[in-house]
């Protein structure tokens, strides 16, 4: 998961879209802000690798710069997976056949659990792993950090990545549960969830061995 784009700065990367690559004098008539504007969002934007730059030189004197979108400019402008979020998640619930859904829900806690645990699955001292799984959230785009005040460790995740999902059906945070628990190897309280209204969402590991590793039955229904 990446960083999500801001409206501004999406409003920005469909403008050099359209032109394909612009200048500062035409992107700020067309947006309707200063050239400083302008430029702080285009800094912004490359430092993230979404847009690049280009000189064109026009007669004598220092060439002029073009903006256009990279590879993953493009990619982000197009970014929006959240409806097909929830109707995946939504078409996964309500399968009927129940050993049929258990696989299902299985196999994706398998594919987070290798995503988010990879070869270290399980491996290593708590906090090692807990530092290991923060760092792979990172990379997807979580906002996550470990509060190591207390006696045990809290791996803080400060917005939820599912909550629309969540608010309909709460079983994805189960399964969000179930994956941290099989990736640190063992036992892990929700012990906050922005679900409940709190503004974050805390998984608190609780140090006990978790026995074997089957994939539990998330979004399974009695």
């Amino acid at each position: 998961m990446s960083e999500p784009v801001s409206a501004a700065d999406r409003t920005l990367l469909a403008r050099l879209n359209r032109r394909s690559r612009a200048g500062i004098e035409e992107l700020c008539d067309d947006l309707g802000v200063t050239a400083t504007a302008v430029r702080q969002r285009l800094t912004r934007l490359s430092d993230a690798g979404l847009v690049d730059r280009r000189p064109v030189s026009v007669g004598r004197g220092r060439p002029r710069h073009l903006y256009g979108l990279t590879p993953d400019g493009r990619r982000a402008l197009g970014s929006n997976y959240q409806e097909l979020a929830d109707a995946m998640w939504s078409a996964l619930s309500e399968v009927e056949d129940e050993k049929v859904r258990a696989f299902l829900f299985g196999r994706l806690q398998d594919t987070l659990v290798s995503r988010y645990g990879g070869d270290a699955e399980g491996e290593g001292e708590l906090r090692q792993r807990l530092a290991g799984l923060r760092d792979a959230l990172q990379v997807h785009g979580f906002t996550v950090e470990i509060d190591d005040s207390g006696p045990l460790p809290i791996l803080r995740e400060h917005h939820c990545p599912y909550l629309d999902i969540s608010e309909d059906d709460p079983q994805i945070c189960e399964l969000e549960q179930k994956v941290f628990e099989r990736v640190l190897g063992t036992g892990v309280a929700l012990t906050r969830c922005c679900r409940d209204g709190d503004s974050c969402c805390e998984f608190t590991p609780n140090g006990s061995a978790l026995v074997g590793a089957a994939p539990a039955n998330a979004g399974g229904r009695s």
